[in-house]
């Protein structure tokens, strides 16, 4: 999908969440705009109970938000690491950033220091750093061999890329400390450059976040669900609107170049298995709140359509050749012109009725990002 041909002011970030943009309101005081294919309707989010009907199937994904952001140290040179995913051998994937000076972050494109360099069997250059010293190299957050230096003497150690698609991601292996401690004690949400100020983790987590006891999480918040209220959500069960938790722990993503999604855990139970085909069976429509609940459902999702209890790992990327085989409804921010899911978004509704909603969020001054405004695409 090219990008959209929509500019988005740089003004139209939200940079606080609407809570304190705007005392007096909840979270579900953000604006809503709707999308029923090329036609647009503009609303507030708390008029969402209005919208679905009775039967209607709210997917939603239960995973919490991290305090994923750690300052560390690279030999004498700052970093943040960015926890982004647990791996089934105690490794955890991070990228290395560096402090912007603004309280953010940004890509780590220059290493400095002292360099032991040595040529492998087949001819290619690698890196190894010392204990306590930097490394040479641009272009990618770490070389293997790199030694992070974290809060109460923890370490972490570079293995390998994640991918061979680039270096943005390594696998980590981290000793003296647990990961889910570390967070706890010394970590805070990841932040971008659009963003005003740091903020509470609790700013973060959703009404969906239920706790997992091995202590992963999403890296990033499943921001989609953020407007949602204890209230709100139990006027939607009067009305007899349903929900189906599922889970899917969000990775970190490219915040510079907006690749697609790596390889993510999910987890479909046997129950929102059953309550999204009872769903497809009869009149309601299946609509996931954000993206990461279409990646979850789609996941689970034979080529029959029927969805089965799944657990594991996904490297599904929703595109329009792709398409969707359950979910017929979306709910989710606005996303970068840019942006890889994007995708996603036209495989459900199609190109026409992107571009035309976003023409009209630009011109309607809707707020982007995870603080920002929803668009609900229903059929």
């Amino acid at each position: 999908m090219p990008a959209l041909a929509v500019g988005v002011p740089e003004e139209l970030s939200a940079r606080v969440p609407v809570e304190q943009r705007e005392p007096g309101l909840d979270r579900d005081g953000v604006r809503l705009l709707v999308s029923r294919g090329t036609e647009v309707s503009h609303h507030a989010f708390a008029e969402l109970p209005g919208l679905l009907r009775a039967g209607d199937l709210l997917v939603v994904n239960t995973s919490p938000t991290l305090a994923a952001a750690v300052d560390g140290r690279v030999g004498h040179a700052r970093v943040v690491v960015h926890f982004s995913t647990r791996g089934d051998d105690g490794r955890w994937a991070v990228e290395l950033r560096e402090p912007d000076g603004r309280g953010t972050t940004r890509a780590r494109t220059e290493m400095t220091g002292t360099t032991h360099a040595r040529m492998d069997v087949t001819g290619v250059t690698r890196a190894r750093a010392e204990e306590g010293e930097g490394v040479e190299g641009r272009g990618c957050g770490g070389l293997a061999g790199t030694r992070v230096r974290l809060p109460g003497g923890a370490r972490l150690v570079l293995e390998e890329p994640l991918s061979a698609r680039g270096e943005r991601l390594w696998w980590a292996r981290v000793s003296g400390a647990g990961v889910p401690a570390l967070l706890r004690e010394h970590g805070r949400p990841i932040r971008y450059s659009y963003t005003e100020r740091d903020q509470p983790l609790s700013v973060y987590q959703t009404v969906f976040a239920l706790p997992y006891a091995d202590g992963t999480g999403s890296a990033e918040m499943p921001s989609a669900a953020r407007p949602f209220t204890a209230g709100l959500v139990a006027e939607l069960v009067s009305r007899g609107v349903q929900f189906a938790p599922v889970t899917l722990h969000t990775g970190v993503a490219s915040a510079e170049s907006h690749e697609p999604p790596y390889p993510e855990r999910f987890a479909v139970p046997e129950a929102s298995a059953r309550l999204i085909n009872a769903a497809r069976a009869g009149d309601g429509r299946v609509v996931a709140v954000g993206t990461t609940a279409v990646r979850a459902v789609e996941s689970a999702a034979g080529a029959d359509g029927v969805v089965r209890a799944r657990a594991g790992w996904t490297d599904l990327v929703v595109t329009p050749e792709r398409g969707v085989r359950v979910v017929e409804g979306l709910l989710t921010g606005l996303h970068e012109p840019e942006a890889s899911h994007l995708l996603m978004l036209e495989a459900v509704a199609g190109r026409a009725a992107i571009d035309r909603g976003y023409e009209a969020a630009v011109r309607g001054r809707y707020l982007w990002h995870e603080f920002g405004d929803v668009h609900l695409l229903l059929p």
